[in-house]
């Protein structure tokens, strides 16, 4: 089975996953994102996976800039770490060259839409027009098949879920918000990262965060020294014969 659509029980607390995806309010990362809100029937993204190897994914929204890019991959590089960076078209476009650099050093790379628009108030014709033509440039500039696609905002409904995965595409959350994109110190990054994971985690940051390439020799070092295995998100995922549960994690069929 590709994926499947589950009906949310009674909401319980089972950890920040859970949170995140079961509870009635899900505020989404950016400054001024809106609320989805968590009831009744739902198609989910996957938010975590459900292993006990203790892989995790350390992942990138790519739409705003370049000025910390090349910091992030050198750390990234040092760290021997391959990651998944997920681009706006628009970004993609103007930053043809970075996507390039991206790929070229082994990361893979997923749509963040085409506009950075809150896809939930899309119909479905625009929302395929924003999947295929933002997954069209990345793969012209990669050679690679795009496979996984970041809601922007964390914003998403069943239509976008179901519509991504009719075209494909896995949508992907994140259940470790390292909240980059408040400007954090490398410090208080590194430690919001490795208090919240834990095996199966995706963990978000951004291309463009000011102090996320200082943080990232704490984290990956940190999260090592705990056991944790650095995977593209690709990886860490079952493409087949899997359920999402009400906390949005997948788990494989028994």
């Amino acid at each position: 089975m590709r994926f499947i659509t589950i009906r949310l029980k009674s909401v319980l607390a089972v950890g920040l996953c859970a949170l995140l995806a079961a509870a009635s309010i899900l505020t989404a990362h950016a400054s001024g994102a809106a609320e989805v809100y968590a009831s009744g029937a739902r198609s989910l993204p996957i938010y975590c996976v459900a292993r006990e190897d203790n892989k995790i994914a350390i992942s990138f929204d790519c739409a705003w800039g370049t000025d910390h890019t090349d910091a992030i991959l050198k750390a990234l590089e040092a760290g021997k770490v391959r990651a998944t960076f997920f681009t706006v078209q628009f970004w993609a476009e103007e930053h043809a060259d970075y996507l390039e650099k991206i790929a070229a050093a082994g990361h893979e790379v997923g749509t963040h839409s085409a506009t950075h628009s809150y896809m939930s108030r899309l119909s479905e014709e625009e929302i395929k027009r924003e999947l295929q033509s933002s997954s069209e440039v990345i793969e012209r500039v990669t050679g690679k098949k795009t496979e996984l696609f970041r809601p922007p905002y964390g914003d998403y409904d069943d239509l976008l879920i179901d519509t991504a995965n009719g075209m494909g595409l896995f949508p992907i959350q994140w259940d470790v918000d390292s909240l980059d994109w408040k400007d954090l110190s490398a410090a208080d990054i590194a430690a919001r990262i490795l208090e919240r994971t834990k095996s199966g985690s995706i963990i978000l940051c951004h291309n463009n965060g000011l102090n996320t390439a200082e943080a990232l020799p704490l984290v990956i070092d940190g999260l090592r020294a705990k056991g944790f295995e650095f995977v593209p998100v690709g990886e860490l995922i079952y493409r087949e014969n899997y359920t999402i549960d009400v906390a949005g994690k997948q788990i494989p069929a028994r």
